[in-house]
Order: structure tokens, then C-alpha cells, then sequence
């Protein structure tokens, strides 16, 4: 069996975090076991469906590195639904129905009144059809037959059909709702796992007498927690965390992905600069049934880190050209995103004016600005620079280091300045200690 898995998002808006976590974890264990990773568009509301969306999902994929191999519209699918359709009804599995929604709740509120669950009452055949009304569809359970599988996150899993409701599948304008047509693209497209959010454990329950009805054998189900903000509770911020705001943060693909790839794992969370060990890590027995919690200082953090361990050429076509791979390895330790390597070019450069120094800082910056001529610059500048202002000085320590970094950088804090004093030019050096 050849290990398909599939990501079906509904072009309805633009995807955010939650939606990319259960994308990934979907194409890792596609990766893992050399199977296929299929995206199905899943546009059959043709009314909010805009292809802009489509658009912005594939520019999303493609930014986090989840290459597909394979897309499919359902809008492009309606004629396989039709032909599916028509065999459960013959099979007498789906069933037209002719409440309105207003009587449906007041049925339910009558049965909730009496201590009943609220689940769907089944007309009895032959029951008289009003005139003038067009069917919605339903599918019709097996009450005899108990649902049960084995989730790779929830473990064994039992429903009795008895206490669910015949689930909508059809509307009475044609329209199909999401549980049918799922099943029947699962089918076609041999999908073999199926990874989403444990929202949709019920739905699972009747998907999987709707694979039986029509021939196939189910896939296998993995349910994951679902993502919750720092505060404890289901975020509404979690849906506003999309691709572009994270992008325009300076957020590293590749930090969202290794964070989504552990979130909710026994596994630790690390700074990774390939997704290799992320494919080979992922295992669905290591998932928590807790919420997984998204936080954004740990993302941020994360980002920082796997900056720290980025080589030059990585990120070479968003640098400035000023930023040699020298200038690279000396500044990322003190960078929080790419973009922030912009700012240094002046400080390698100029123009720059190093800020007023105070008084009891001149004597040491004179006494290095008189130095700093005669210092070979090819050889360690900084460790002399600094003997020789203490020498002149008396100064160690703060009262020594502390001026010197203003003076050259404009910064209280930054870069090991052993490494970063070579890579400013020389007459930039002298002029910016003489300033003070």
C-alpha cells in the first residue's frame, strides 16, 4: 500500500496556523513512508470560494516547503458525487427528509426538555411528502452495526449509531455538504490516512459506515488535540496567525514548521535548520490527547535560534550585498529576523554617527582613537584597542568595553566585538572614536 495522505481546505479565506499545522503533519508522514502528499481544493460552496484563496493557499505551501504531488477540485467532481449518490440512494442509504430548520429545533427542544439527546427521528416509510417542498438528504446509519476503530492518536474508539442523528449529507437547493463528498474523493483517490483536528471525531463515526455503504474500507484516522492560544483557551487570535502576517514578522519558514512539527508530541521542540529529522521524528503515538498551546514568544524565540544556525547562503538573496558571509557569521547571533541584517550595514560602512559620549567616557575613547592609527587591522584590533586605552586609561570592564561598543556600533549590547571590529572599515573606526 502506497502511504497517500491529503490536505483539503476550503477556499473560503486564507489559511493560518491551525490549518498548516494538520497540512504538515499530513505531508511529513507522506515523506516518512515515501508516499504522496495530495491537496484537494475543497470548493464544491461555490458562492464564498474564490480562486484568490486558491491562489494564496498553494503560495503557502509552497513558502513552508510542502511540495504537493497531486491537486483535485471538487468543484471539477460533481458528476462522481452524482453517480455515488444514486447508488446509496438505490442501496435505500440516503433518504429525503422535509422538515424545515425551524422545526427541527423544536424538536429538539422537546426532546431536550424530556431528557432525551436530540438526535433526528426517522419518518416511517411511506410517510406523506408535502407538496412544493424540495428534499434535503440524509444518510441512513446502520443502527446494527457499532462504529469502531483504532485512532493513531485517540486510540480504540466506540460509537453506537442508535445515539447519533442520520447526518445531512445533501441540501435542498442540490448542494453537497462536506461528509459525502470526503468520502467519496477519499475513495477515488486512494487516500490512506487521513490526519485532522478531533473536531471532526464524529464526523469520522459516520464517514465510516458511508466508506462501508459504497464498497471501500476506511483509511486510517489520526485526531489530533486542537491548538489552543496562551491563555488557555481556544484563541481568536489563533485565526488571524496567517502565512503573510507571519512572513511580513520575519518569521523563517522553517521555524513555523519545526514548532507545528513537535506542538502536542512527547517530542522537544528544536531549532532545526532541515526538515529531515522532523520527516524521520513524526509518529502519531507520540501525540497528546491535551491541547497543543501555540505561543508566538516561543515561535519568535525559535526564529531567533534557528538564525543563530543558518549559513550565509541560505539567506544570501535577502541580504543586503554589503553582508559578506563574514559579516554574516559575526552579526546572526543578535538577530531576531533577516531583515534585521539591513541595520548593520551602516555599522560595517557608514554613513554613521556614533552618539554624544558622556563625559567620563572621553578620556578612554581618546585614548583609543590615538591608538587606533598604528593598530594592524588584520590581526586581533579590538584586544588591542582595549589594552591600549586601559594602559593609557587605568579603565577595565564595563567602564572600559561599554564606550567603545557606543562609539563604534551606536549599541549598549550586540556581536562579539573580537569578531565584529575587523569587519568595520578602518578610517570608519578612527573617525567614529575621534568623534567622541
Amino acid at each position: 500500500m502506497t502511504v497517500t495522505t491529503r490536505f483539503a481546505p476550503s477556499p473560503t479565506g486564507s489559511l493560518h496556523v491551525g490549518n498548516v499545522r494538520t497540512a504538515l503533519h499530513n505531508w511529513l508522514w507522506a515523506r516518512k513512508h515515501g508516499g504522496r502528499f495530495l491537496l484537494r481544493i475543497d470548493d464544491t460552496d461555490l458562492g464564498r470560494s474564490k480562486e484568490e484563496y486558491v491562489e494564496g493557499i498553494r503560495a503557502d505551501l509552497g513558502w513552508l516547503g510542502l511540495d504537493v504531488d497531486g491537486e483535485e477540485r471538487q468543484s471539477a467532481r460533481f458528476d462522481l458525487y452524482e453517480a455515488e449518490f444514486a447508488k446509496l440512494q438505490a442501496a435505500g442509504r440516503v433518504y429525503a427528509c422535509y422538515e424545515t430548520p425551524e422545526e427541527l429545533d423544536i424538536r429538539r427542544k422537546i426532546l431536550l426538555s424530556r431528557g432525551l439527546p436530540p438526535v433526528y427521528e426517522r419518518k416511517p416509510d411511506g410517510a406523506p411528502v408535502p407538496d412544493g417542498i424540495a428534499p434535503h438528504w440524509r444518510f441512513r446509519l446502520d443502527h446494527d452495526a457499532p462504529i469502531e476503530w483504532t485512532d493513531m492518536v485517540r486510540g480504540p474508539q466506540h460509537f453506537d449509531p442508535k445515539t447519533m442523528s442520520d447526518p445531512v449529507v445533501r441540501r435542498a437547493d442540490g448542494s453537497w455538504l462536506y461528509l459525502l463528498p470526503s468520502v467519496i474523493d477519499d475513495i477515488a483517490m486512494g487516500i490512506s490516512h487521513v490526519v485532522r483536528g478531533e473536531d471532526h471525531v464524529s464526523n469520522t463515526a459516520a464517514q465510516i459506515q458511508m466508506f462501508d455503504a459504497l464498497g471501500a474500507t476506511p483509511p486510517a484516522f489520526a485526531h489530533e488535540a486542537l491548538l489552543v492560544g496562551t491563555e488557555g483557551k481556544l484563541s481568536k487570535r489563533l485565526g488571524s496567525l496567517g502565512m503573510a502576517s507571519l512572513r511580513e514578522e520575519g518569521i523563517e519558514p522553517i521555524a513555523l514548521v519545526a514548532l507545528l512539527a513537535r506542538l502536542g508530541t512527547s517530542d522537544p521542540v528544536e531549532p532545526v535548520t532541515d526538515v529531515a529529522a522532523l520527516v524521520e521524528s513524526i509518529d502519531f503515538a507520540r501525540f497528546g490527547r491535551a491541547p497543543a498551546r501555540f505561543d508566538e514568544a516561543e515561535l519568535a524565540l525559535l526564529n531567533q535560534k534557528i538564525l543563530h544556525h543558518t549559513g550565509h547562503a541560505a539567506v544570501a538573496g535577502r541580504l543586503p550585498a554589503a553582508i559578506t558571509p563574514a559579516r554574516w557569521e559575526a552579526i546572526r547571533p543578535n538577530l531576531a529576523t533577516v531583515a534585521e541584517a539591513a541595520e548593520w550595514v551602516a555599522v560595517f560602512d557608514g554613513p554613521f554617527t556614533p552618539p554624544a559620549a558622556e563625559a567620563a567616557d572621553r578620556p578612554v575613547l581618546a585614548a583609543a582613537a590615538a591608538a587606533a592609527p598604528g593598530i594592524d587591522w588584520g590581526a586581533d584590533p579590538w584586544h588591542a584597542l582595549t589594552g591600549a586605552a586601559k594602559e593609557a586609561t587605568g579603565a577595565k570592564g564595563r567602564a572600559l568595553f561599554l564606550p567603545l561598543r557606543r562609539a563604534l556600533t551606536g549599541r549598549d549590547h550586540g556581536p562579539d566585538m573580537g569578531e565584529l571590529l575587523p569587519l568595520i572599515a578602518k578610517d570608519q573606526a578612527v573617525e567614529r572614536l575621534s568623534a567622541g
